[in-house]
């Protein structure tokens, strides 16, 4: 079925030049290696763990119907952690024979691609990582109690008005705030804008502390780049006048010492 489907796709997909051509407007070629990418990829084995997750989940939530998902997520991680050694191999066995069989599908799915369409997975398999980092990044630098950015004008007045805006949706609303706002008499308008003026500079205040943190706790890379230079630069200095100050402490006065007068010596009395 999947062949003869492919054998339509390419009976109705010009040729390669043409495909060339309009690779920007038409979008089919991004379409068909988003097809062979996607869909007919054998899919990533089960871990241990998740097999395990799946198995106690319902049972969890029907024992306990009034708590969140996250915390039976953590009951469930608590007791895998707490599993014995002899329960676990089942899981694991299950996970190896499945990791296997996927191996041996990547092999046949990989050996039936043709460069462009390796080339997709190669893109595809870079933006999943790339996705992942971010997101990674992401959840470090709440943790670590990064400041949010500064709101914009609209932003500020969104927020002020988005409860009682008309709109069933949350994209209604946010459309009909923004025909608001640009009907707003200019008046109004430079209230929000002192309010994102007044956003900015917190912005900016609580940006120059926390990276200073950084900079003691030894990251520096999430110091941005023009502060970096600025701190390496602050830090040089300060590190020239601690070594100034203590070569002019260690350091000898120059000029010979005084000489100290001759004790007088009485002449004896005749």
């Amino acid at each position: 079925m999947a062949a003869a489907l492919l054998a339509r796709v390419l009976s109705a997909v010009p040729g390669p030049r043409y495909l060339l051509r309009c690779s920007n407007t038409c979008m089919v070629e991004k379409w068909f290696s988003k097809y062979i990418s996607s869909d007919n990829r054998p899919k990533q084995p089960l871990t241990a763990y998740i097999r395990f997750y799946k198995d106690q989940q319902p049972i969890y939530r029907k024992q306990n119907p009034d708590i969140s998902p996250l915390d039976i997520t953590r009951q469930i991680a608590h007791a895998w952690r707490e599993l014995p050694s002899c329960d676990k191999q089942a899981y694991e066995a299950a996970a190896k024979i499945e990791r296997q069989t996927y191996k041996e599908q990547m092999a046949k799915y990989k050996a039936q691609l043709t460069p462009a369409q390796e080339e997709a997975l190669k893109e595809e398999k870079r933006r999943k990582v790339a996705k992942r980092r971010a997101t990674r990044r992401k959840r470090q630098l709440t943790v670590l109690g990064k400041p949010k950015r500064p709101r914009t004008t609209f932003n500020i007045f969104m927020s002020e008005h988005f409860q009682e805006a008309k709109g069933a949706s949350v994209t209604g609303k946010m459309k009909n705030l923004f025909e608001e706002w640009q009907k707003l008499p200019s008046s109004i308008k430079q209230t929000y804008y002192q309010l994102a003026e007044d956003d900015k500079i917190r912005y900016e205040n609580e940006m120059k502390l926390w990276e200073e943190h950084m900079a003691e706790i030894g990251r520096d890379d999430l110091i941005r780049i023009k502060n970096r230079r600025k701190m390496s630069k602050e830090k040089k200095t300060v590190r020239k006048a601690t070594l100034k100050k203590r070569d002019t402490t260690l350091k000898k006065p120059l000029g010979s010492k005084r000489a100290s007068p001759a004790p007088s010596v009485k002449k004896s009395e005749e």
